[in-house]
């Protein structure tokens, strides 16, 4: 099958899954929260809850831009998520949460993902040039885009290392949810709904980088 068909395959999937994924955080956005607790107040539960007392629960700008900084400890909320009392905030915030219990427990594919975040950013700095480059110079000089497929490789990594991390933060975040009674029968599912589409994001990013990384390689043999 052509590479490039597979390319274009996976982008049109992935505007597809963003686009699902926007729809189900607004869909969800309109259902609240049994108990009204808004995405911070959740947030700050879930980390008390697992023995968590220094992670600060901060807001930030943006929509779906929510993460958890393992550097400075700090989940950091979209302005959707952080003062919304909807089941979308409390699913997104749980799901940052997810990771401030990862790290807090030495959860292992956290910990090799972090280890490699050095060696990622080197190379997402210089690996668009440094392909560039391998192509045209591949007759004279084809070490250099081995070079730059090697660096590629790291980041292509680095996506595949971050699939379960951001599954099992999901997973413990709809485990929370149900334990401390913030969702129900109900409201369990489009929880589960939205962080499904959330993680099928980062799916489709692994594919695509390992996609584009077998079209490097198939180029560098032609030679």
């Amino acid at each position: 099958m052509n590479i490039w068909f597979i390319l274009i395959a996976i982008f049109i999937l992935s505007l597809i899954v963003q686009n699902m994924l926007t729809s189900r955080f607004n869909k969800y956005s309109k259902i609240m929260t049994e108990n009204g607790m808004t995405g911070a107040e959740i947030a700050v539960k879930m980390l008390n809850d697992n023995g968590i007392y220094d992670v600060k629960v901060v807001p930030t700008k943006g929509m779906l831009t929510d993460f958890y900084n393992p550097v400075n400890k700090t989940v950091a909320l979209s302005e959707g998520v952080y003062g919304s009392c909807s089941i979308a905030a409390a699913a997104v915030a749980a799901h940052e949460c997810g990771h401030a219990v990862q790290h807090a427990k030495g959860y292992a594919p956290l910990k090799f993902r972090t280890a490699l975040v050095p060696f990622v950013n080197f190379a997402s700095s210089i690996v668009q040039w440094v392909l560039l480059l391998g192509v045209l110079l591949m007759s004279a000089f084809p070490q250099l885009l081995w070079f730059g497929i090697g660096l590629f490789a790291v980041t292509t990594l680095f996506s595949f290392a971050t699939l379960p991390v951001e599954i099992n933060a999901s997973s413990r975040a709809v485990s929370w949810l149900r334990n401390a009674g913030v969702t129900d029968s109900r409201t369990e599912p489009m929880a589960v709904d939205a962080l499904k589409w959330a993680a099928y994001t980062y799916v489709i990013a692994a594919i695509g980088s390992l996609a584009t990384l077998l079209y490097y390689i198939g180029l560098a043999r032609r030679d």
